[in-house]
């Protein structure tokens, strides 16, 4: 299929009767998952326009701030790949060109369909990690069935982070509204304050799903999105060890659709969840920007390479992974979006 244009940016679809997959070219980002029918995209657009990350000049584009965030936010869409960098880069790293969550969030992709699958490659030159990810969107179904390679080029064993930043937003989320279901047990809050005092969730808690504690005092149900005008929030949850599947559900009840997430729990012991709700001022937030991110992968907290290794672990869970010198590691998750009277309904 050939090479089309998605909101200004360069992109390639995939597509069936009930279905459209939309990656772009530069950042590999799965940036609209669509339902036909309705022509509603559950995945994040930005308030803002982007552009391609090959294009950013901190000079010339000063809307997407000035720091180790702006080349990435340039260029974000829906669900990005967050390799071998879960976080912000040291200061170091980010002196020597490193944006956060990584390169595979901003780089630049051979993106190819053949029949029902779409298959986009690329190489992290800085990480020496080669990267493929293959979508099969078959005839008749409402299923995106999705593997990942990655290989590590080099002779050294690789410690690496490897979340899935799957990211949802309006008019999918909606304060007040929007309901989700996870298979999370244990839980923590983030251990500092992030939000600039606009959070609402205590400090370094820890609890269970889906009853988070507030500042307050108070508990709150983390299956309905946040009904506050001005929050923001990350916490991190330990995928049910119990069970082999570990998914998150997400439901419209203004569209009546669900999406979800399907992986292997030993892949992706963690989900995140973040939530920006007209909290963030500065470029290029400007404080209109809703989300939320339900962000699966082996590590339970966005942050530096240096302390996602001394971390180690969270509830006796390693918070990283091993990528073997010259060998490949592959996972396989899915992706589902189909019609729901309730968020109930879909049961993965």
């Amino acid at each position: 299929m050939a090479e089309t244009q998605y909101r200004g940016r360069r992109a390639v679809v995939l597509e069936n009767e009930y279905l459209s997959v939309t990656v772009t070219v530069e950042g590999g980002h799965i940036a609209a998952i669509t339902d036909k029918a309705s022509g509603v995209n559950p995945l994040w657009s930005t308030p803002w326009t982007t552009i391609e990350p090959s294009a950013y000049r901190p000079e010339k584009h000063p809307e997407y701030g000035l720091n180790a965030e702006s080349k990435l936010l340039a260029g974000i869409q829906g669900h990005n790949l967050c390799l071998d960098l879960f976080g912000g880069p040291s200061a170091e790293e980010a002196e020597a060109g490193m944006t956060v969550h990584g390169e595979a969030s901003v780089g630049l992709y051979d993106v190819t369909v053949e029949g029902d699958t779409l298959t986009q490659m690329t190489v992290l030159t800085q990480a020496g990690l080669a990267f493929e990810r293959k979508i099969r969107l078959a005839f008749g179904s409402r299923k995106l069935e999705i593997t990942e390679t990655v290989e590590n080029l080099s002779a050294w064993d690789r410690p690496i982070a490897w979340t899935q930043h799957v990211t949802l937003g309006p008019p999918f989320v909606a304060p007040g509204k929007t309901e989700f279901r996870a298979s999370a047990t244990k839980s923590k809050t983030m251990e500092s304050d992030f939000t600039d005092g606009k959070g609402y969730m205590a400090i370094d808690a820890e609890f269970l799903w889906p009853n988070v504690p507030c500042l307050d005092g108070t508990t709150l149900d983390m299956q309905t999105f946040v009904d506050k005008k001005v929050s923001g929030a990350f916490s991190t949850h330990l995928m049910d060890p119990m069970l082999e599947k570990a998914y998150f559900v997400a439901w419209s009840p203004e569209s009546k659709l669900a999406l979800a997430y399907v992986w292997q729990q030993k892949d992706f012991p963690w989900l995140g969840i973040w939530e920006e709700n007209h909290s963030r001022e500065s470029a290029p937030w400007n404080g209109v920007t809703v989300t939320r991110g339900m962000e699966f992968g082996a590590s339970p907290f966005p942050e530096s390479r240096r302390a996602m290794i001394d971390r180690g672990s969270l509830f006796g869970v390693p918070g990283y992974r091993w990528v073997p010198a010259k060998s490949k590691v592959q996972v396989e998750y899915a992706a589902v979006l189909q019609p729901a009277a309730s968020v109930d309904e879909f049961k993965p």
